[in-house]
Formats: C-alpha cells, sequence, structure tokens
C-alpha cells in the first residue's frame, strides 16, 4: 500500500478527528488512527469506543488498496514539525511497519493490526433527518456551556434534542441555570427526544464548517450519527430521560428589565472581582430605570459597586446571582439588547434576546441566590 499525501492537509484532517482519542486507555489499538486506501481516497479513523469519527481525502499515486492503525501521537508530533510538503507513504501489511519520506528525509515506525480497530456501530432502525452545519453548529454553541458536569445526573452531562415535526428544541441544564435553543427551520420525521453526550457535540463543534452545507442526523435508541461529504461521525446516547425543563421555565414573569448586553457583562465582570470567591454573588439593585450592581466579601472587607440605565417595568427589587454563571450565560448571546424576565427575588430569572434571529428562539434561564449569602 502506497500513496502520496501533503503533509498540511494530513495533519489537518487528523486534527478534525483527534479529539476522540483518549489519552488514559487500556487498549494500545485505541491511541492510534485508522488508515484505509480504497482508490485515490483515504479515510481516516479515530474512536475512544464511545464516539468514532471518520474523514476523507484524496490522496496521489495511490498504489492498493489496504488498511492499518498507525500510532496518533508520533503521526502527528511528525507532522505539526514538517514545513509543507508531500510526504510518501509506503505501508508493507506483512509486517505492519510504515516508511514516511518527505523532501528531507525518511522515517519508520511500526503499526497494529485494521482488524484489531473496533467497529463502527450499525444504524441498524434508523431515524433520519437533515439540517444544515451552520444551524447544528449554532445549537450547539448555544447550550454546550449549561451542561452539567455530575456524572451522578448523567441526564444533564449532555444535550437534550427534542424533535417535533416543525422543529428541533436543543435544552442543557446543570441544575443552576437552563437554555433552551429552538429551530423552526428543520423537520423531523417523528416526535421524540434523546440525550447526546458533551464530548462528541464538542469534537462536532470544532469540526464542522460554519456554511449551508447539509447534514444528515440519524439516530436509533442507542446511538447518533452525523454524516457529510467528508465527515461522519457516531457516538453512543446516554441511556437516561432528561429532567422536565418545561415545568422549571416560570410563566408568569411579569417585571421587565431591558439591557444593553455589553454594558452588564463589562460591570459584572467588573464589581465581580470583588464578590465572595465562593459565591460569587452580585445583587442587583433595580429602582425604576437605574440598575446598581454591588458586591461584597466580608473576610477581606472588599466591596464594590456599579450603577447603569435600564428600561424597567414592575415593582423595585433586589435579587441576586452567580455573576460567574451569569457572565458565561449572557457572552453565549449575540443580541445587542437583553430582556431579564423576573418575579420574586426567590424566583428564576429569564433572559431573552430583544432582537430575535429568524428560526431561531432562544431563552435562558438562572436560578437566584438568597440575597446575603
Amino acid at each position: 500500500m502506497r500513496f502520496i499525501v501533503t503533509s498540511t492537509a494530513l495533519l489537518k484532517n487528523l486534527q478534525q478527528i483527534g479529539g476522540v482519542i483518549s489519552s488514559n486507555t487500556v487498549l494500545s489499538v485505541l491511541e492510534d488512527f485508522l488508515f484505509e486506501l480504497k482508490g485515490n481516497t483515504l479515510t481516516l479513523t479515530s474512536t475512544d469506543l464511545e464516539t468514532m469519527m471518520r474523514v476523507q481525502l484524496d490522496v496521489n499515486d495511490a498504489q492498493g488498496d489496504g488498511r492499518i492503525c498507525i500510532p496518533s501521537k508520533i503521526l502527528t508530533d511528525y507532522l505539526k514539525n514538517l514545513p509543507e510538503q508531500p510526504i510518501t507513504f509506503n505501508i508493507n501489511e506483512q509486517d505492519l511497519s510504515i516508511e514516511m519520506s518527505s523532501d528531507v528525509g525518511k522515517y519508520r515506525i511500526g503499526g497494529e493490526k485494521a482488524d484489531d480497530f473496533p467497529k463502527e456501530p450499525a444504524p441498524g432502525d434508523a431515524t433520519s433527518f437533515d439540517m444544515s452545519s451552520m444551524a447544528l453548529l449554532e445549537s450547539i454553541n448555544k447550550t454546550l456551556f449549561a451542561v452539567s458536569g455530575d456524572t451522578l445526573r448523567p441526564a444533564m452531562t449532555g444535550v437534550y434534542f427534542e424533535l417535533a415535526k416543525n422543529g428541533v428544541t436543543f435544552v442543557s441544564t446543570d441544575a443552576h441555570r437552563l437554555v433552551r435553543f429552538r429551530r423552526d427551520d428543520v423537520n423531523c420525521p417523528a416526535a421524540e427526544g434523546f440525550v447526546v453526550p458533551k464530548k462528541p457535540l464538542q469534537q462536532l463543534r470544532a469540526t464542522l464548517p460554519a456554511d449551508d452545507s447539509q447534514l444528515q442526523l440519524s439516530y436509533n435508541s442507542s446511538h447518533l450519527f452525523v454524516t457529510s461529504n467528508r465527515l461522519s461521525m457516531s457516538c453512543r446516547l446516554i441511556d437516561a430521560k432528561f429532567p422536565d425543563y418545561k415545568a422549571v421555565i416560570p410563566t408568569d414573569n411579569p417585571y421587565k428589565l431591558i439591557i444593553n448586553r455589553n454594558d452588564i457583562i463589562s460591570a459584572l465582570r467588573r464589581v465581580s472581582i470583588f464578590a465572595n470567591k465562593t459565591t460569587n454573588q452580585v445583587v442587583l439593585d433595580i429602582n425604576g430605570n437605574s440598575l446598581q450592581l454591588s458586591a461584597q466579601d466580608i473576610d477581606f472587607s472588599y466591596e464594590g459597586k456599579e450603577t447603569l440605565n435600564c428600561q424597567y417595568t414592575g415593582e423595585d427589587m433586589k435579587i441576586a446571582f452567580n455573576a460567574k454563571l451569569m457572565i458565561e450565560m449572557l457572552a453565549n448571546m449575540n443580541s445587542g439588547d437583553i430582556q431579564i424576565e423576573l418575579s420574586t427575588p426567590t424566583r428564576a430569572g429569564v433572559v431573552r434576546p430583544v432582537e430575535t434571529t429568524e428560526h431561531e428562539d432562544e431563552l435562558m434561564l438562572l436560578m437566584p441566590l438568597m440575597v446575603g449569602v
């Protein structure tokens, strides 16, 4: 088996799928890339048994179809330190030796049998729907940050895909905040739902192109499959029931506060420097069209206050939030102005963008802290 490929093209494709590989594995073959040559098409695959990613690229002067596993770390380290140039791969499938020839030298490493590489799960009884790469990328970006890291509640360690005939709703929560992001430009064959783990979504976020190219999403009871022209991914779904998020979202928050998103983020970042580092509590004191942000750390006699102009309809209120969580939420919105909907100091605040985007409906929820805690 022999082929020629550009070093930068190979490295780029390997980096797209390399994030799947786990550095702490008991099977040495899981630290490898699977190379499969068929004609002038080279298919590269990586897996950690839960997630599998595959990418295809064209090569030159290909001779002989074949398959072999190549250690990922030494190959990527070599390519990172090589200027752009053609590399000739000569692979002996009998003794599993791999010779790499470039303009500057020759290198030899040993591979492993391709038959030892895990097989991709079969998409049996899979249901499919299409959506654009940009739409999926945007949906992942809007929800992934709020995924929980609590493995005792596995359903919350992924993003919930709620399918309907007229759209898809993506939901994530860590019990302190919740994000619901809907798209009505996707048609699904059935009203179903499943929870996708964080790691494969991180990989998709790093590899999907930000364009209108179409993706096919297929799912069955245990796996999700995402396929495009040159890239494909399969991952095991989280086998747990997602909490009833609709019951958490308040339906009657009558008080509305409208403020510039960048202004409140900047003020929160400054004021939170003086907050208690355990709670990150910042108090929002709303009085007419004036919003005062304040924080203090009694242990060190720290205190910070800032006042911002806002538009507010409702009774004056004092409510506290975790500034770190609030900043992260607001940073993941795109709107110039945001609307914060409130009712009492002990009930969740709902944040929405003032400027809406076609086909999108975005809602974020943040639980308050007890004032003074």
